[in-house]
């Protein structure tokens, strides 16, 4: 694995760099994807938005350009590329093209673009509206484009919303393996005209512990495989081998030993009815088996997997615009790993393992990049036992579901709560969590949920990154109402950036301990710690270490916070230093910093005597609006009149410090109170406040026994 990779995100190319000695997030993808909003364009731009049942809020990086007949969009090659894949949206009911020009010719090839396969409706999913808008088109260009070079979309006949482009080198067409069986030596019809289901079935029976070669061509299938096993059906390349048939392998079992690779498997699915078999393969490959290097699209599901699956290796591939799950482990898979896929536009869980009859097992989902997944989650852990969900990046979830949940929703029974450990590590989440429109509250970017029962598993989230969460970073929640506990959960390694909400969604009893998470950009609080039912229990946040930029507490549990609405202040008069930690430069004696945050005027913090200048510090918790400070010493009158020089100082992060007011003298004198006010300039807006005496009158050290903080002038 590279430390870097190339993802689509709303401001272009954005790279996701690794942390040390940590895996990058993400699979190694062989194309590089440009977003339409970041090219040059005559059509319109929209968004960004996140409202579920609109066209930006489904696109990647929630934006997307709009064409009408005759608009372009013109692009930059990124990399060396021969083919590209189009993201796209075409209104309901409609087709057209897109017309290719590479360097402002027009060449000989255009995309067809179209609404069949869009504009799904799932009425009998509570929350769910019309969706799944976009679609998928590809095209060998014929050519070779370098980086550099300018490649433009033109609309033609239909107004077109392009999302991102997908540009690739694509090798050449692979030979025939020797020994392998043709499926055309048994009939199979290459120009997609006559139906190849038989052909395939007697290559397959022919091949018995070899390889069934699919030719470069389109082959239509109209029923599917069965009685697959101890075979290996392999293509010369996924955009050379095209099979066309919406139901590819059902089968309930196998002896295993199937290894499916290197080709293309393209459906019809236009609706999701969940009781057909609408699936690339739906059922069981066997034990040991693969499944590597495949295009599987316009399907219900990629893979439904039920039976035995022990040890299936599923990788390399890309699963697109699938009405329902890109792949769902469905019950007793045992040893499975899925990595390094590519999923986009899915309209339920892009992956799922889904621990029904029996538990899904020392199972895991590593290194996969998911885009788009339009209605629930980018991955979802139903239950299960010592599951691990690594180094995956997860894009713009929409409605009804988080980046990645952790959950003991069961759906039907007998189901296996999550048991043992749940591994939850190295993941990046970006634009994920949504509104729940069931519970009429958001869904956090990582979501641990006991639905149907307590979670008790040992769960393990480290080294998470969390950018640009419209809601939440971190829900815990009882989905189901119930207000079952979630325990034993330990987060640590986090970093958080630009939530619309809170870090931290707590709506059940339960606890977890938070170590080295760190938030920059909050758009209303630390922490929202509101369990329900209310008096079910309560949800203990213990504090690690390491932890910065978000320990303010949602103040009233009665609403819910609003995306970038700030922290409504219970008491815009309050002292914001009180009970803040507290740090100097130096203290004397038993006159430690903290005593002059504790709020009691009679104690005091004194520097380090004859050291001048020294320094005192509190942190707040979060940036404020500070306007006003009051300094105070003990009123009593054996305290002489002095004056202390002082310059404020003020940080956002704790780290870097800037001057709020100069150095200046300030007067304290037992017949006025002993205090002084500092009226800060009215842009004033910190975290960390700092006083540095250099100088006293009444005795060598600086000396406060209050320091009061106020918003107010």
């Amino acid at each position: 694995m590279p430390v870097a990779m190339v993802v689509a995100l709303s401001a272009g190319l954005l790279t996701a760099t690794a942390p040390a000695a940590h895996a990058a997030s993400g699979a190694t993808l062989p194309f590089t994807s440009v977003e339409a909003e970041s090219a040059t364009t005559t059509g319109t731009r929209i968004g960004p938005d996140y409202t579920q049942g609109t066209l930006a809020s489904e696109a990647s990086g929630r934006q997307a350009v709009r064409l009408t007949s005759g608009q372009r969009v013109e692009f930059t090659v990124p990399r060396a590329a021969n083919a590209v894949n189009v993201s796209y949206s075409v209104p309901d009911g409609q087709s057209g093209t897109l017309d290719v020009y590479v360097n402002g010719q027009k060449i000989d090839k255009s995309l067809a673009v179209t609404s069949k396969y869009s504009y799904i409706d799932t009425g009998w999913i509570p929350g769910a509206k019309t969706h799944h808008f976009f679609d998928n088109a590809r095209l060998l260009l014929g050519r070779n484009v370098q980086a550099g070079d300018k490649m433009a979309l033109q609309s033609t006949g239909t107004q077109v919303t392009v999302d991102v482009a997908d540009f690739e080198q694509v090798d050449a067409a692979a030979g025939q393996p020797a020994g392998s069986v043709s499926v055309t030596s048994k009939g199979a019809d290459p120009s997609g005209s006559g139906d190849s289901t038989q052909a395939f079935r007697d290559a397959i029976s022919a091949a018995q512990g070899g390889v069934v070669w699919i030719p470069p061509g389109d082959y239509r299938l109209t029923s599917s495989l069965s009685g697959v096993q101890n075979v290996t059906l392999q293509g010369a390349g996924s955009w050379y081998s095209v099979v066309h048939t919406s139901r590819f392998i059902d089968q309930s079992s196998s002896s295993g030993g199937v290894h499916i690779k290197d080709f293309a498997v393209i459906g019809e699915v236009t609706e999701r009815v969940d009781s057909d078999p609408d699936n690339f393969v739906n059922g069981s490959l066997g034990p040991n088996s693969s499944v590597s290097g495949m295009w599987i699209q316009h399907m219900k599901v990629g893979l439904w997997l039920m039976g035995d699956n022990d040890n299936l290796v599923v990788e390399n591939n890309r699963i697109l615009d699938t009405t329902a799950d890109g792949i769902n482990l469905n019950g007793n898979a045992r040893g499975v790993r899925v990595r390094n896929n590519f999923l986009r536009n899915q309209g339920d869980d892009s992956l799922a393992m889904w621990s029904l009859y029996s538990a899904d097992t020392d199972s895991s989902f590593e290194n996969n990049t998911i885009s788009q997944p339009n209605l629930a989650n980018g991955i979802a852990i139903y239950g299960g036992t010592d599951i691990a969900v690594r180094n995956n990046l997860v894009a713009d979830t929409n409605a009804l579901g988080s980046g990645i949940a952790i959950s003991n929703q069961k759906f039907l029974d007998p189901f296996s709560p999550l048991a043992g450990t749940i591994t939850v590590d190295g993941n990046t989440l970006v634009r994920t969590g949504a509104m729940n429109p069931n519970w009429n509250h958001p869904m956090g970017a990582l979501r641990v949920d006991s639905y149907d029962s307590a979670v008790n598993a040992t769960v393990n989230i480290t080294d998470t990154t969390v950018t640009d969460s419209p809601y939440s970073a971190f829900e815990f929640v009882s989905g189901g109402g119930h207000g079952y506990p979630v325990g034993n959960v330990t987060v640590s390694g986090a970093t958080v950036k630009n939530t619309g909400t809170v870090v931290v969604q707590a709506e059940t009893q339960g606890a977890a301990t938070f170590s080295n998470v760190q938030a920059t950009g909050l758009g209303a609080a630390g922490i929202y710690n509101c369990p329900y039912p209310s008096g079910s229990g309560t949800f203990a946040l213990t504090d690690g270490g390491g932890n910065s930029g978000w320990s303010s507490t949602w103040a009233d549990c009665s609403t819910w916070p609003q995306p970038g609405q700030g922290n409504p202040d219970p008491d815009p008069n309050r002292n914001l230093a009180q009970g803040r930690p507290a740090t100097a430069t130096g203290s004397q004696d038993v006159y430690t910093p903290g005593k002059a945050v504790d709020g009691d005027a009679n104690s005091y913090w004194e520097s380090t005597n004859n050291a001048f200048p020294q320094s005192w510090t509190v942190d707040l918790g979060s940036p404020q609006a500070v306007r006003r400070l009051v300094l105070k010493l003990p009123p009593s009158t054996a305290w002489g009149a002095r004056t202390q020089t002082i310059t404020v100082l003020g940080s956002t992060d704790g780290s870097t410090y800037s001057t709020v007011v100069g150095s200046t003298g300030y007067r304290f004198d037992p017949a006025t109170g002993n205090t002084a006010t500092v009226s800060l300039p009215s842009t004033t807006s910190l975290r960390c406040l700092r006083l540095t005496v250099s100088a006293n009158t009444g005795w060598p050290a600086g000396q406060f026994s209050e320091v009061e903080a106020y918003s107010t002038p």
